[in-house]
């Protein structure tokens, strides 16, 4: 099998389990050294635990690649930067960083805490800026000196951020931010040979399975929506075949891979300076204009859906 990371240096955050693990997995059967970063926290971000991590880098050495171990706190600044210190200290270089660190604190918004809120867009959107940023200065610095730079950044948004779901207006926040981030990182680092882009996976994980049934869920689920599919686009992503794709965010969902669209201008009318006569200008925009995606990333049927009539 040709190996398309050869020689490559990979971070990968929230690497101890589920898509983390299988992106580690994968990009260290491709030939690239893993910093293998986990917290090792619960789903809901307490605790602290490096065995997963520790597991994931035993299983990368068993099958003869090289990996190192990282505990540090994504969402802290001096953590990240700490992850692409110990990359080049170890292995000489920080090529790839994939930000798939993540935790759940699902509440309508009614319910919300201020900790809710402020720990999902911590680990999320601050743990994809972190690491991402100390990768951008290296890799700047290289180029300003003349070196060549090879930059890969791979970020985690979520069809919740992108589509929009339930009772995860933190999340859906969070992973929003991490597209649009995605967006303008890979705008302003095309310069110096550094692609950025974004994936949103549908994938069976320990975050995820408790809204897909749980352990009730059929092994076919399970196995149809693997978080090894999520690995395959990350490990090309990576590698020298997609130095001309950046800014785009792909939706995953099993062995179906597409490309997610973003904002684009819909209708458009000229207003009235009298908010008294806008009412019939908005009816025909939201007639002509195209209804919000579902979860599915496709168009909802039938009528009843929140926010598109008047």
């Amino acid at each position: 099998m040709s190996k398309l990371l050869e020689g490559k240096v990979a971070l990968i955050t929230g690497a101890g389990r589920g898509i983390g693990r299988e992106h580690a997995l994968m990009m260290a059967e491709h030939g690239a050294k893993v910093v293998v970063n986990d917290l090792g926290g619960d789903e809901h971000g307490g605790g602290g635990d490096l065995t997963p991590a520790a597991e994931v880098a035993a299983e990368i050495e068993g099958m003869g690649g090289q990996a190192i171990v990282n505990g540090g706190n994504v969402a802290k600044y001096d953590d990240a930067k700490a992850m692409i210190d110990q990359a080049i200290d170890t292995f000489g270089d920080i090529n790839i960083v994939v930000n798939n660190a993540g935790i759940l604190r699902d509440r309508m918004l009614f319910s919300l805490s201020e900790d809710d809120w402020d720990s999902v867009i911590g680990v999320h959107l601050k743990g994809t800026f972190g690491p991402s940023h100390h990768a951008a200065v290296h890799w700047r610095n290289k180029a300003k000196a003349g070196e060549e730079t090879y930059g890969r950044i791979i970020n985690t948004t979520s069809p919740s951020g992108i589509y929009g779901n339930v009772g995860q207006t933190n999340y859906g926040a969070a992973k929003a931010g991490i597209a649009a981030f995605s967006v303008i990182a890979a705008q302003e680092l095309v310069k110096y040979g550094v692609t950025v882009n974004c994936l949103a996976p549908t994938a069976w994980s320990r975050m995820t399975a408790p809204l897909m049934g749980g352990e009730d869920a059929p092994e076919e689920l399970r196995d149809k929506i693997s978080p090894r599919w999520i690995a395959v686009i990350a490990a090309w992503l990576a590698s020298p075949e997609a130095a001309n794709v950046t800014g785009r965010v792909f939706d995953i969902r099993g062995e179906t891979l597409g490309i997610a669209e973003g904002w684009h201008l819909g209708p458009s009318a000229t207003q009235p300076d009298n908010p008294a006569e806008l009412g019939p200008v908005i009816a025909d925009l939201m007639s002509k204009a195209r209804l919000n995606a579902s979860m599915a990333g496709t168009d909802h049927e039938g009528p009843g859906f929140p926010g598109q009539s008047i």
